[in-house]
């Protein structure tokens, strides 16, 4: 089973650039340490909502862009090895360039994970959501019938993804990005889609389908986005 590492970022628009090259830079330093997989994206689609978003989640300020990307590791026996080695590569020094004390990032446990065909992404839509324990195994069920349809309208692969090992900040979190309540935990999920035109004609017809009858989770405090992938290493 794949162990995923999650995270989001808000990055100076002027330091686009800049933040593109850091990422393939450190992308490739963590497959190096036993990553199988890192992604990076860049907002091209991300709504800003009346109660939870993006933006807020990371304390976004005039002239920052959200990002998102994980990491998929075999499990978390080699996440926490990996990335105590990659803390030591002379290759990881120096400042981000992007706010280090406002990115959420935490550990994720895939519930669903659905890899449909094969092919590079250019296109992931993220959603983030504060779930019950309770209703976890309705989170399951919603997101097997999720995944069921992404496949079918062409999307290569959705992780549908438990909160496992998710830190609590002192500034930005995903606790606090989603407003969480009791023992409610951040589920994290994201589709990859060939290019954004299969995305948006995926989801076209999607809507005209009716979604579940109730949701295993507060609907307005979930909140979602579509990026642009600018890294995508593999080993």
């Amino acid at each position: 089973m794949t162990y995923i590492s999650g995270f989001v970022a808000a990055v100076p628009t002027a330091r686009r650039d800049e933040y593109f090259e850091f990422a393939k830079r450190v992308d490739a330093v963590m497959v190096e340490h036993g990553a199988t997989r890192v992604v990076d994206g860049w907002a091209a689609d991300v709504p800003r909502g009346t109660t939870t978003d993006f933006y807020r989640a990371v304390a976004a300020e005039d002239g920052e862009e959200v990002v998102f990307g994980w990491m998929e590791w075999p499990d978390k026996a080699a996440l926490d090895a990996g990335m105590g080695a990659a803390m030591k590569d002379e290759r990881m020094s120096g400042a981000p360039p992007f706010d280090g004390k406002r990115m959420i990032y935490g550990s994720f446990l895939p519930v669903v994970e659905r890899r449909f065909k094969d092919g590079e992404p250019g296109y992931i839509d993220a959603f983030i959501a504060p779930v019950s324990a309770a209703k976890k195994d309705a989170f399951i069920t919603m997101s097997e019938d999720g995944a069921t349809a992404f496949g079918a309208q062409g999307a290569l692969f959705d992780l549908e993804c438990w909160g496992e090992d998710v830190p609590h900040g002192s500034t930005t979190d995903f606790y606090r990005a989603t407003k969480a309540e009791g023992d409610e935990m951040p589920g994290l999920s994201f589709v990859g889609w060939p290019d954004k035109a299969t995305r948006d004609a995926g989801w076209a017809e999607m809507m005209k389908e009716p979604g579940p009858a109730e949701m295993p989770f507060d609907g307005k405090r979930m909140f979602f986005g579509g990026f642009s992938v600018v890294s995508d290493i593999k080993k």
